[in-house]
Formats: structure tokens, C-alpha cells, sequence
């Protein structure tokens, strides 16, 4: 008779509850961990009895096929094929594993579809958009077998000197919720059986680092860790059901999260109703041995860990593999290994692993960067394109008979790149710089598993390696010329985009005086490794542009030619001097595949430009922390309001862009509710201009009387409408009292009455947005995290 686990008719838990109690020790724990495909690999090929005896216990998750090798996706699905073949026929209890990836900025694995980064993606504030490129993502992810994506980046970011900022939604809880809420629903459906799980992070603060630095301690109070930091997460668990959840490598007031129970069970679980896997940052369990060092050894981190809630070690079963003696020396209870373990299995069974281990290999790579993916890229570029700054330059006429394109940024496709697309991500390894990577996290001489240095990730050479593999990327000039056959385009790097040698300004400097206008592309390189400028573990002071770019910019506006200024960066700069340079500024965060088309649709007004914001741009970095909603007295200094040597007001704020045409609010109408009741905001949104174009209507609020300190605005609901030059739009916004609760004096979350001022407008600091202030009734009334109601909005003509 075949056991009750096998039966797909049976219940899960049933069959959780039968499978659990056949497993021994170690197959449980083999559950809790991962395996490097590269420990699979013998003579540059897959070693079936090599697998077999590496994983005669199982194992729960197999680390990153696509985004450790060159291979193309019918090689990949095969080869994830080959290895649950391996576990299920050649192992006791035939469980299958799950494939795990990454998919921040488009499924990074080589030939799948890349898309724009994460921030850049923000900028479109299109949660519509975000949903399609969800859906290619997953259909990709699934062609090739991995259910399982190490996506989205949750983290609220508000300090641009941390490299990773690019990877997020931006600054705002409110945006950061809305863009990951619509990632995890495309990714996991409503149904794990025909999704792939998500995992938010890096739970909880890892962007509040201290000092913008990658794994730095985070200094918050509990209030701040909640109502900011907390609340993208929170949103995606209770709106999209997000089935996994990475920790943040910090320690949050002195405890390291991996080993946090306040964090990982008490908040996560208790408070947020929490109830998928949580996995390890790669490295973070023996991190608590090596870096925090709150453990002795590997097997106190791992008590530490997996006590703490933190249920599956990732990359590989390395400190988690001594829990066995742990447990049976009397140091651990067993009972946390099974509750972890029947998480792991009840997600197996949900993504019905056990009925379909296998894809179609041969069919895998139709669905990877087809003609539809390719124009969603490029959609999606152009939505994202920020216009910070037009004096009149742009768009740029069809017939312009000279165009001078200058900067390091104009015809690099791996400029295009941030540091989690493929292949910048892989130069860890085809540039050699794991062994650095491995020292700088104190893992060299270490008796792990997974061993030290290139042990670690693939070696380069042989068919497996990733090698700078790009699908077809478009660049700037490419686009430009495509966009403007007839105009004679002259192209310049004028410099490197690091480093100071000037020795290419005089020819950038002599096609910038023979042109009718100057386009000069600009920015940063993402990536992980040591050349990177931005990125993982790429942190900075300075803000300014890279190398001698500034100066380039400078030089070619002392022309006097009319100058674009495109930076094409993953960093939130300080560009004061450009901007007074430029007669024209744009913002694109890396784009991807078609960035350089779909900037070159911006330029020439076949796109009207409608990116805004998700992170306010400063004048200096003396200024940080500066963003849209501190809170009250954080926005100015006491008490002449500024600095000796500064204004405090930002570069450009959070929610700032422009168009090529031009839009009017009415007087928003209000029909107040109460504490108990929702609340309705309506505004009629006006095209004045003689072009289509998108807005994008911002609705903020400020509590204006409190018991606690409150932010001077917050973003409360946003919709990016499409509004036919001279056509009104009707854009109406209803607001659930739970929208308004926070965590008191005692830190209980309610919403109180009094008075409110909600503000309307086309960024968060429009001098021109309307206001109306309203008093809403009703009790003091209290709310959690799990029952926090969205903000709905309608559109009408």
C-alpha cells in the first residue's frame, strides 16, 4: 500500500504528518538546507552516483542553476531534471527539491529577459506593469524547473550611500508595498501549484544600516521598525499570501536578525500572521560564528538560527548539518527540527513537487526573451524614465541635422546592467573575485561543507560557465540612431566611467561645439566586484558622478551647445552641477535589454516621459537622511530652518517628474468617514497640454494633532492614469481608517480621531498640490498589522 504522503487526493497536513514521521534525523535536517550545483559536477558534467551520494539524505533546495552557469534554458531544465531524478528514484524516501533562483530585475539566468532594475521599475509606479513582468517571470522560472525566486526586495530604502538601494522600490512603505504586493501575485498566483514562491527581503532594517553600510548594525525602535520598515512586508503577506521570507544580515540593537526569535517568530510570525519559510541570507548562519560572533562554533549557530525561526540554510547545509549531534547531546530539541522540516514539506506539496518533479526541457527555451517580452522590456524602460529638468531641448525634433552623443554610458551594453542581471551578477565568478568575495566574508578556513574561495560558486571555463553572456541589449546610441535615421550622429566617450583621464574631452568637446545638441550618458557601474561602482557590498560617501564624469558634463556645457544629460545609474547622486548645467536632466536606473530604445523613445517624443521618483535626490550628502516623510521637525533645522551652509531642501523630491505636456488638479473633493469608516478622496486631473500623456496622481496625508510624532506627509495611494491631451480624468481614492493607525505611546496600533489634512498632487513636495483638511470622528480605534486595508483607487472619465 502506497503511504499516505504520495497520495495527491490526501491533505496536506496529513500527508506532512505521515512523510514527518517516517524521515530520520538527518533527512529532516537535510529539509533545513541547500546544495551547490557545483558540488554535483565532476569533470565539467553532472555525476549521477556523485549526486547520489552527496544527497543519500535528501535535501531541501538546490542554490541557483541559472545564475551560476552559462547554460541556456533547455540545458538548465535538464539538468534540473537529471537531479530530481537522482532524489526521487535513488533516494529512501524520494522527495523532491526545490530549485532556487533570483528574479530581481527579470529572471537572472542566462538568455531570460531582462528588465529593468528594481528602483527603476518603482519609477514607473505602474503596478499594473509590474504585474506583466511578474508573469514573465515566471513562466521563465517555471520552463526551467526553479519554484522557488529569491525576489522581491522589500526593504525601504532611505540612505543612497548603501550600494543596494537600486534593488529596492524606493523610500516609500506605500510604494514599496504596492510594486512588491503586485510582484508576489504574479509570481505565486493564487495557487503555489502554478506559481513559484517569493521570498521578501531582507527582513527586517537591512537598508538602515548604519553609516550605508552592506551587513552594518541597524539602530531603530520599535515604532520605526514597524510602520516603515516592516510594512512592505507585512502588506505582501496579508494582500498576497508571500510564502517565504530572507533575514537581513544586520543585527538590529545589538542582536544579529538570523538569530533573532523577536524578529523571525515573535514579529514575523505573531504580529504579521507569517506562516511560510524563512531562509538564510547566503552565509548569514555561519555568519553569526565568523562576523557577528555570537556563536562559538558552526554548531552553535546553528542552535542560535534555527531556534530563532530561521528555517532553511542557504547556500548549502553547512552549520546546519550539526544538529543531529546537537540534538541527541541534549543541546537542542528536536521538536523545532520537525516544525521547521513540516514547513519546508507542506511548500512541496503546495508546489506539487511530489506529481510533477520534471519539466519539458525541449520546450524550455521558447518562452525565454520571446518578441512580447522584448517590448514589455522596453515598455517598461520608457515608463521608468525620470525627467527631472526640461528647459524646452526635448523631445528632440525628427529633423535634427546634428547630434553629438557623448559619455561612457552611450554605447556600453553592461552599463545597462544592475548588480542582480545577468551577467553582471556573474562576474563574480568569470572575473575570479569569489576568493575575495570569500575572504571579505570570513569564510576562508572555515570547515563548511560548501569549503572556501571558488569551492563556493563555479569555477571559470568549461560548458557551465557564465562567461559575459548578454541577450541582444540595445544601447543608447544604437537607439538613438534607429529613432533618427536622418540626422548625422556623432559619437564620443569623452571618458572612462572611473578614473580621471581627461585625455578624450577635446574630441568630446569638438563634437559637442559642431552639433545642434549634445546628449551625454552618464552614471554608474553595478555589480558586485571590485570595479563596481554601485551595487552589493558597493557602498559610498560620495555621491557625485564617478571619475572625471562630472567634469565631461561641465566641459560640454561650456560649449554653449544645448546639453542632455542622461544618467543611466543604479545611484542616487547628488547632481546639483549637472542640473545647472543641463538644459535638460533625465534619470533612468539601469533599464536592461532595451534600455537604450526606450530612452531613445523619451528623447524624441515617441514616449511622453512619466517616471517618477522613488527616492528623493539630495543636494548634498551632508543632508542624509532627507526624505519626503520625516517626521515632524526632521524636515528643516532649528531654528533659522537651515543649515549654516545649506537649505535643507532636496535636489529633487520623492514623487518629482515632468512631461512633455502639462496637467491641472482641481479641488479635491472629500467625503469624510471616521476611525471606523473609509474616507473618499476625489480629484479631476486635467491634460492642458496639445500631447497624450500619463500622470501620476499622489495622494498624502498628515495627522495633524497626535499622540505621538508623526510624519510631516506620507504617502497613502498613488495611480499612474493615462489622460488624452485636453481630456479630465476623475481619480478617487478610498482611504480605510486602518491606513491611518500607528503605534502609539503604549505601541498599540491605532487610528485616532481629529484632524487631517490630505494633499493632492503630481509629486510629494508640488508647490501647486491641493489640499483639504477634514475632521474624521469616532473612537480610538485599534488595529493590527494583519488587518491593515489597502487603499483602492478608481479612475473615470
Amino acid at each position: 500500500m502506497s503511504p499516505i504522503y504520495r497520495d495527491p487526493s490526501a491533505a496536506i497536513a496529513d500527508r506532512v504528518a505521515d512523510l514527518l514521521g517516517q524521515m530520520r534525523l538527518e533527512e529532516k535536517v537535510a529539509q533545513l538546507g541547500a546544495v551547490w550545483l557545483t558540488s554535483l559536477i565532476t569533470d565539467d558534467a553532472f555525476d549521477t552516483d556523485r549526486a547520489a551520494t552527496r544527497l543519500s539524505d535528501g535535501i531541501g533546495q538546490v542554490t541557483r542553476i541559472g545564475a551560476s552557469t552559462g547554460l541556456l534554458a533547455n540545458e538548465s531544465a535538464e539538468l534540473a531534471n537529471r537531479i530530481q531524478t537522482v532524489l526521487v528514484d535513488r533516494t529512501r524516501l524520494g522527495i523532491p527539491a526545490v530549485i532556487h533562483e533570483e528574479g530581481v530585475a527579470g529572471f537572472l539566468h542566462r538568455g531570460a529577459t531582462t528588465f529593468p532594475q528594481g528602483l527603476g521599475l518603482a519609477a514607473t509606479w505602474n503596478v499594473e506593469l509590474m504585474g506583466e513582468i511578474a508573469e514573465v517571470i515566471r513562466t521563465q522560472m517555471l520552463a526551467v524547473g526553479a519554484r522557488h525566486n529569491l525576489s522581491p526586495v522589500l526593504d525601504v530604502a532611505r540612505d543612497p550611500r548603501w550600494g543596494r538601494v537600486e534593488e529596492t522600490y524606493g523610500e516609500s512603505p506605500e510604494l514599496c508595498a504596492r510594486m512588491g504586493v503586485a510582484y508576489v501575485r504574479g509570481l505565486q498566483t493564487q495557487d503555489l501549484a502554478n506559481g513559484v514562491v517569493c521570498t521578501g527581503k531582507h527582513f527586517l532594517g537591512y537598508a538602515a544600516s548604519i553609516g550605508g553600510r552592506n551587513h552594518a548594525p541597524v539602530h531603530l525602535g520599535g515604532r520605526e521598525l514597524r510602520e516603515v520598515y516592516a510594512e512592505p512586508f507585512a502588506a505582501a503577506i496579508r494582500e498576497a499570501g508571500l510564502a517565504s521570507m530572507m533575514n537581513s544580515y544586520s543585527s538590529v540593537d545589538g542582536v544579529p536578525v538570523a538569530a533573532s526569535r523577536e524578529i523571525l517568530t515573535d514579529l514575523l510570525r505573531g504580529e504579521l500572521g507569517f506562516d511560510g519559510t524563512v531562509v538564510a541570507d547566503y552565509f548569514a548562519v555561519m555568519q553569526l560564528h565568523l562576523n557577528h560572533m555570537t556563536a562559538a562554533d558552526a554548531a552553535e549557530a546553528a542552535v542560535q538560527a534555527l531556534g530563532a525561526g530561521l528555517d532553511i540554510e542557504l547556500p548549502a547545509l553547512d552549520c546546519y548539518r550539526q544538529l543531529p549531534e546537537s540534538v541527541r547531546d541534549g543541546r537542542f530539541d528536536e521538536a523545532i527540527v520537525d516544525e521547521s522540516c513540516a514547513r519546508v514539506l507542506v511548500q512541496k506539496f503546495q508546489l506539487g513537487l511530489f506529481e510533477n518533479p520534471y519539466v519539458d526541457a525541449d520546450r524550455a527555451i521558447e518562452v525565454f526573451d520571446r518578441p512580447s517580452d522584448r517590448a514589455l522590456a522596453r515598455r517598461a524602460a520608457a515608463e521608468g524614465v525620470v525627467l527631472l529638468h526640461n528647459d524646452g531641448v526635448l523631445p528632440l525634433p525628427p529633423d535634427l541635422a546634428r547630434l553629438a552623443v557623448i559619455g561612457p554610458h552611450a554605447d556600453d551594453p553592461r552599463l545597462l546592467q544592475g548588480d542582480y542581471h545577468y551577467p553582471a551578477h556573474l562576474e563574480i565568478i568569470y572575473e575570479n573575485q569569489s576568493v575575495a568575495i570569500s575572504e571579505a566574508l570570513g569564510t576562508i578556513g572555515a570547515s563548511f561543507e560548501s569549503g572556501a574561495g571558488t569551492d563556493q560558486l563555479p569555477e571559470s571555463g568549461g560548458s557551465f560557465a557564465p562567461g559575459p553572456h548578454y541577450t541582444p541589449h540595445v544601447t543608447p546610441l544604437a537607439g538613438l540612431r534607429s529613432a533618427l535615421p536622418g540626422t548625422d550622429i556623432v559619437h564620443q566617450p569623452g571618458c572612462a566611467d572611473t578614473g580621471d583621464d581627461r585625455s578624450g574631452f577635446p574630441d568630446a568637446i569638438a563634437a559637442a561645439e559642431a552639433a545642434d545638441v549634445a546628449v551625454v550618458f552618464v552614471g554608474a557601474r553595478s555589480g558586485l566586484v571590485l570595479s563596481s561602482t554601485v551595487g552589493e557590498a558597493r557602498d559610498a560617501v560620495d555621491l557625485d558622478l564617478p571619475g572625471a564624469q562630472g567634469a565631461l558634463v561641465q566641459a560640454v556645457a561650456a560649449t554653449g551647445t544645448p546639453v542632455v544629460v542622461v544618467v543611466i545609474s543604479g545611484r542616487v547622486h547628488t547632481l546639483t552641477d549637472e542640473a545647472a548645467a543641463a538644459s535638460a536632466l533625465l534619470w533612468s536606473i539601469p533599464p536592461g535589454e532595451e534600455g537604450g530604445a526606450a530612452i531613445a523613445d523619451v528623447l524624441v517624443g515617441a514616449a511622453n516621459p512619466a517616471g517618477r521618483l522613488p527616492v528623493t535626490l539630495p543636494k548634498h550628502v551632508g543632508q542624509l537622511p532627507l526624505h519626503h516623510d520625516m517626521r515632524r521637525r526632521g524636515h528643516e533645522a532649528a531654528f533659522y530652518g537651515s543649515y549654516v551652509d545649506s537649505d535643507v531642501q532636496a535636489l529633487y523630491w520623492f514623487g518629482h517628474g515632468l512631461s512633455y505636456t502639462s496637467f491641472d488638479y482641481a479641488e479635491p473633493v472629500v467625503a469624510a468617514g471616521s476611525t471606523t469608516e473609509t474616507t473618499t478622496i476625489s480629484v479631476d486631473v486635467t491634460n492642458r497640454g496639445a500631447r497624450d500623456g500619463d500622470e501620476v496622481v499622489q495622494l498624502y496625508v498628515t495627522d495633524d494633532v497626535a499622540s505621538v510624532a508623526r510624519p510631516e506627509r506620507e504617502l497613502m495611494g498613488f495611480a499612474r492614469v493615462a489622460v488624452p491631451a485636453g481630456a479630465t480624468r476623475t481619480v478617487s481614492f478610498t482611504l480605510h481608517p486602518s491606513r491611518l493607525a500607528f503605534h502609539g505611546i503604549d505601541m498599540g496600533l491605532a487610528t485616532e480621531p481629529g484632524s487631517f489634512t490630505f494633499r493632492v498632487g503630481g509629486s510629494s513636495h508640488d508647490p501647486d498640490m491641493k489640499q483639504a483638511s477634514v475632521a474624521l470622528d469616532g473612537p480610538v480605534t485599534t488595529y493590527d498589522r494583519r488587518s491593515i486595508v489597502a487603499t483602492t483607487t478608481t479612475v473615470t472619465e
